[in-house]
């Protein structure tokens, strides 16, 4: 996935702690490591408020680790367990969102995709479309007919 579609690394970093977590389940080592420290609130929401802050810049799923005090594999287990979406599937449509606003607040597409930390606008477009169901061109178009503009 990262190679076919560069601005989504921390998706193929996510998905491939992921796959290593489910292959130890079935062959465990041994004894398993002591769970990692996460603070009173848990790293879920850590991770998240960690998501949140760094969501046009992006973080990756080692620096969010090192960060939170937590292995990789851990956070994206905890996170999907606490809101029943993996991080970068949070991350990408957080950005969705906030594309959607600048979109209508008049922001041509390519720079609300920038502005938002997609790669480019096909980028943007991917995932707008699987999330909002149009494009973001045509979302913003349909906006401005109906006299909507943000914020909402």
């Amino acid at each position: 996935t990262a190679r076919a579609h560069p601005g989504e690394p921390f998706e193929a970093e996510s998905r491939r702690r992921f796959l290593g977590e489910r292959v130890r389940a079935h062959h465990p080592p041994g004894d398993p490591p002591a769970g990692p420290p996460g603070g009173p609130r848990g790293v879920a929401p850590d991770l998240r408020e960690l998501l949140d802050e760094r969501l046009c810049e992006g973080v990756t799923l080692a620096e969010a680790a090192r960060l939170l005090h937590a292995h990789p594999t851990h956070l994206v287990r905890a996170f999907s367990a606490a809101y029943a979406i993996a991080p970068h599937q949070y991350v990408t449509s957080r950005r969705v969102d906030r594309a959607r606003r600048l979109l209508l607040d008049g922001m041509p597409p390519g720079e609300a995709a920038a502005a938002v930390g997609f790669h480019d606008q096909s980028h943007l477009t991917r995932h707008f479309r699987r999330i909002a169901g149009t494009t973001p061109g045509r979302y913003a178009r349909h906006a401005r007919s109906y006299g909507l503009q943000g914020p909402f």
